[in-house]
């Protein structure tokens, strides 16, 4: 029996208060959809299958390049981290994974393990850190470090990335995911030929390391923190990398890393047709890596990467089983209601793909009717599946309304009293 942080008779009794609504718009949303020859518990029990990782990260407040503002019941370590996540996947029941960052998450695999199996947890893909200097490491990334002029210096950050993949055996994950900095500020001030070939150089250095059942996922971002160059800076490369590697390794997609307007959810076909989609981070963004709630802007937008998701599913695509994570950064909300808004937009998303009607769609592609096809998806995405994400969460034992449930669970203000205040301080995503 799984640890719990929220009273299963509160989430019940909460349940029990919206339950009669709840029924009331899942039946007629039912009787909806069958007229649409569309099963509406199929959907649902597809919804219910669906998980998305949280980032450990991602339950401590977030903050820009100017200043942090820490809010009540920060978490101190890894395992306050994991208590947090153990909440919302207690009321969500769609995160039941954590993606660990190292060196932020470091500490006795098997004391990381025991705490994740007490609060029903497992872990997703391990994240390596070289683009920040850690306490008393030999070099620094300041200049890069897969890529790294100096030898000594791509050592010890093949090294970390091999520390990761240990660290994650360890504890049941199966992927290891890369982003680096590297890159220039000014022209002239890197090689870019050069560069490239000693990160391959560093990279094929951790696929060697690689366990046979795992894979590794290198993600690309167009800028930040290097501004003129990034060594991997747009899917293209990504490919590349993957390609060059081998059949273990795989592209991931941040949907914050593109140009503005960028066709993302084609990105995602193409990787797709080549066998070469690792996996997710989803989030949002306005103006660059915003790194906002997932949904928050641009919902339609989330909704055509998983048409394409969805699409392929019913292909029957070969070896398609991508990673799906949420990595945002919350600078004035409740971290633990943002990813619990986050994971529920997800599973939006993916309910609202699941109803297109696949048939129609390709018969106006065929026949090159153009509002025809466009209707048809918006069709779709105009449809109010809450419902169906309420009742998966109801039929697995999490809260129809999980954000009123954790608010009346008053675990924040709980944790706020247990948990030293954390003090304001420089810039800096957690």
């Amino acid at each position: 029996m799984a640890e719990l942080h929220i009273s299963g008779e509160l989430i019940a009794s909460e349940n029990d208060r919206v339950l009669a609504a709840h029924k009331s718009d899942y039946e007629a949303l039912g009787a909806h959809l069958a007229r649409r020859n569309i099963d509406v518990d199929a959907v649902t029990d597809k919804v219910a299958d669906f998980f998305v990782a949280v980032p450990s990260w991602g339950v401590g407040t977030g903050g820009t390049r100017f200043a942090r503002f820490p809010g009540s019941g920060e978490p101190r370590g890894i395992f306050d981290k994991l208590d947090d996540c153990a909440v919302i996947q207690q009321l969500t029941r769609t995160t039941p994974n954590v993606s660990l960052h190292i060196p932020w998450d470091k500490a006795d695999p098997k004391h990381l393990k025991a705490h994740a199996d007490a609060h029903g947890l497992g872990f997703d893909a391990m994240n390596s850190n070289t683009f920040s200097d850690a306490p008393d490491q030999a070099h620094s990334y300041k200049y890069g470090s897969l890529s790294h002029v100096n030898a000594a210096t791509r050592a010890q950050a093949i090294e970390h990335n091999i520390e990761c993949i240990e660290i994650g055996r360890a504890i049941g994950s199966k992927a290891l995911t890369v982003w680096i900095g590297d890159g220039s500020n000014f022209p002239g001030q890197s090689n870019f030929a050069k560069s490239f070939e000693r990160y391959l150089g560093s990279m094929a250095e951790i696929y060697k390391a690689l366990p046979d059942d795992w894979r590794i996922f290198s993600e690309h971002k167009m800028y930040e923190p290097a501004f003129y160059s990034t060594v991997v800076q747009d899917w293209g490369t990504n490919y590349l990398i993957a390609q060059t590697l081998g059949p273990k390794a795989y592209c991931l997609v941040d949907l914050g890393h593109h140009a503005p307007n960028t066709n993302i959810e084609m990105i995602v076909s193409r990787l797709i047709q080549f066998k070469k989609l690792g996996g997710f981070h989803f989030n949002d963004s306005k103006y660059g890596d915003d790194d906002l709630d997932a949904g928050s802007i641009d919902p339609y937008r989330l909704f055509l990467v998983f048409n394409e998701l969805v699409d392929a599913e019913d292909r029957g695509v070969d070896g398609f089983h991508p990673a799906h994570m949420i990595d945002q950064s919350h600078n004035v909300t409740d971290p633990i209601e943002s990813l619990i808004s986050s994971a529920n937009e997800i599973r939006r998303a993916y309910a609202q793909a699941l109803l297109v009607d696949r048939k129609a769609l390709n018969g106006y592609q065929d026949e090159n009717d153009a509002l025809m096809a466009s209707e048809t998806l918006k069709r779709a995405y105009r449809t109010d599946v809450e419902p169906i994400l309420a009742e998966a969460r109801r039929r697995s034992a999490g809260a129809i309304d999980p954000i009123a449930t954790y608010r009346k669970s008053g675990y924040r203000q709980s944790i706020g009293k247990k948990r030293p205040a954390s003090v304001a301080g420089g810039g800096g995503i957690i």
